[in-house]
């Protein structure tokens, strides 16, 4: 399978496209006019640089505004695409997209339209081009594929031929199996894009929400079926635009790109086995069974303070990595690591982001399976230090964040077995049980790419995306769960937001908060603050307003009051939580209890605790000593 991604879809210049392309492994990309026009390169001057990073131009594109136009229009439609023609022949690309004309002149008449295209494929035949041609959702008289077929197939040509656009063909909601009654060599590109489901004009919405395969609500995997089931077998190509990815870093767009392909082409192999996919086999995406660990990165200096707040949550210490600088502090059913190595991986997470969550340990069905099917979505593996004699190495890739993922077999000898001197059993402390959720912060622009990375990788579902009100922006949030593992994203939009605030203090490190889960609420909570616990402090307004929201007894606001209890409910169930005040750098650690089916996670407390956790930091502007 030949993989091709649009220029437009990345964002940088010209080399800065080139360069994040060839990394994320693709083999080709189509070149859209308009970043070729903004370069100072020669034709020849950027074809030789698409060669030297190992790509092929697969098209060019896109031309506008060519068929059913009156004279004199319609013979300078005609020149201009000689000329194009000309420019192509120094890329050295033989295929040109020509779109469906929006041209306010343009005339209808699908034999019209045939008879110019047969007329432009006698000039193109000459030159060795090809023309593929594609009906804009939006365009004046072709707004279908199946007239654009019509066209082609009127055109009788063999330089001349189809262009398939998801977008194109899901936006306007048409059926993508009468795709399968084309010839597959009459197909002569493909273009793949998701979109979220947004009623709005479909030039807007294509302009502006386009994402890749996997992240929106179009049906591509039954496009893309229908597509193969003709027999097409040239290139599967993204054409994204979308306001997100304009500013987000180069290589994490295409790296997303590359592995929303692979995702793709896994499903539609699984959906309909008959298919010829030229893809290798890949295990399928399996649910996290558990959370097993979460290591923190610190140093001996700093992890004090950690310990400290560890201790007040009621983790003792467990055991120590037997050859690492590492220590085990266990609740119920919950290992957090803290390991204060001065060497490898450890010491760039700390020197870079402070001390920070770096290693998430999961418990997969087959740990082997699942770090394949991450390589074969283009994941970074992440290389170990040695291990000393009897530890285990346990497979690891790198997160779109830059942390690792650290894969564990279930049911086989555990790295606490190997790795470690357990001294003792895990102790009831004060009530916790397990992890409930890990709460993960990036720019906005990045979300997209972070819930892809998950959904791909996992079994996986996600809930709508919600806004979150900071007093200083607004926060983008979207939950996500496969099996044990919840995960919320939250996307900043604004540098003056906490989640704001957080990226910036710790250049980058993903995980913001860790949330724990408990049975009896007001027992830990009590425990807490017996302990000496951080507790965030909630101000009085919100419980003044709390009884009128939700009619609670007056005592049960009191007893929530007095412990800095947050409260939330909806009809499947109950929930409450309490936090940490922030900790160094921004981290902070958040422990719920979930009574009946109650699946969210507090959305309606976030502005007030936001709001208190505020009014415990460093004022704007104000440097650090």
């Amino acid at each position: 399978m030949k993989t091709s991604i649009a220029t437009v879809s990345i964002s940088g210049t010209f080399q800065d496209k080139l360069a994040a392309i060839a990394a994320a492994g693709f083999h080709g990309i189509e070149i859209f006019e308009q970043d070729f026009l903004a370069s100072d390169l020669s034709p020849r001057e950027a074809a030789r640089m698409v060669r030297d990073h190992g790509l092929d131009i697969t098209i060019f594109q896109p031309f506008r505004d060519f068929e059913g136009l009156p004279e004199p229009l319609r013979q300078r439609a005609f020149s201009r695409a000689e000329r194009k023609f000309d420019l192509m022949a120094e890329l050295g690309t033989d295929l040109v997209l020509f779109c469906s004309s929006v041209h306010p002149a343009a005339l209808g008449g699908i034999d019209r339209a045939a008879d110019d295209f047969r007329a432009l494929g006698e000039i193109a035949a000459t030159r060795g081009i090809r023309v593929g041609y594609e009906a804009l959702c939006w365009g004046k008289h072709v707004d279908d594929h199946r007239d654009a077929w019509e066209v082609v197939r009127r055109a009788d040509h063999p330089n001349i031929g189809l262009i398939l656009d998801s977008f194109h063909t899901l936006g306007r909601k048409i059926d993508p199996e009468t795709i399968r009654r084309i010839p597959g060599d009459k197909i002569f590109f493909v273009q793949l894009a998701d979109a979220p489901a947004i009623p709005m004009d479909l030039l807007y919405w294509s302009r502006h929400f386009r994402n890749m395969p996997g992240e929106g609500d179009l049906d591509v995997t039954a496009f893309t079926r229908a597509v193969l089931a003709t027999g097409y077998d040239g290139p599967l190509s993204l054409e994204i635009f979308n306001d997100q990815f304009r500013a987000g870093r180069p290589r994490l767009v295409a790296q997303s790109g590359y592995r929303s392909l692979m995702a793709l082409m896994d499903q539609v192999r699984r959906a309909e086995p008959s298919l010829s996919v030229p893809l290798p086999n890949m295990p399928a995406p399996a649910p996290v069974r558990a959370v097993e660990f979460l290591e923190f990165a610190s140093s001996k200096a700093d992890a004090a303070a950690l310990d400290q707040v560890l201790g007040a949550a009621g983790f003792s210490v467990a055991g120590r990595h037997r050859s690492k600088p590492v220590t085990l502090w266990r609740q119920g059913a919950v290992n957090l690591l803290v390991n204060t190595s001065s060497a490898d991986f450890n010491l760039t997470s700390w020197s870079t982001h402070g001390t920070t969550v770096s290693e998430i340990g999961l418990t997969m069905p087959d740990a082997k399976d699942t770090a394949t099917r991450a390589m074969a979505l283009g994941a970074q593996a992440h290389v170990s230090a040695p291990h000393a004699t009897g530890e285990r190495d346990f497979p690891g890739i790198r997160h779109a964040g830059g942390s690792v993922l650290r894969f564990l077999d279930a049911g086989q000898a555990s790295i606490w077995d190997s790795d470690f001197d357990v001294t003792a059993p895990a102790p009831v402390g004060i009530g916790i049980q397990r992890v409930d959720h890990i709460a993960q912060t990036m720019a906005y622009d990045e979300m997209l790419s972070w819930s892809l990375f998950y959904t791909t990788l996992f079994e996986a579902t996600r809930a709508p995306m919600v806004d979150v009100i900071d007093p200083d922006g607004l926060v983008r949030s979207q939950a996500l769960q496969s099996g044990a593992l919840r995960v919320t994203l939250n996307g900043a939009e604004a540098r003056r937001t906490l989640a704001g605030q957080f990226i910036e203090e710790t250049y980058g490190a993903s995980v913001q908060h860790i949330a724990f889960e408990t049975q009896d609420i007001f027992a830990t909570a009590a425990a807490l603050a017996a302990r000496g616990f951080p507790v965030l402090q909630i101000g009085d307004n919100y419980y003044g307003d709390l009884a009128a929201r939700f009619g609670l007894p007056a005592d049960e606001v009191a007893q929530l009051q007095a412990l800095n209890l947050l409260y939330d409910e909806d009809g499947a169930g109950r929930f409450w939580q309490v936090f940490s005040r922030p900790l160094a750098g921004g981290l902070f650690l958040e422990i719920v209890q979930r009574a009946g089916g109650y699946s969210g996670y507090g959305g309606p407390n976030a502005p007030f605790r936001i709001a208190a956790m505020k009014r415990h930091l460093r004022p704007a502007g104000l440097p650090k000593r």
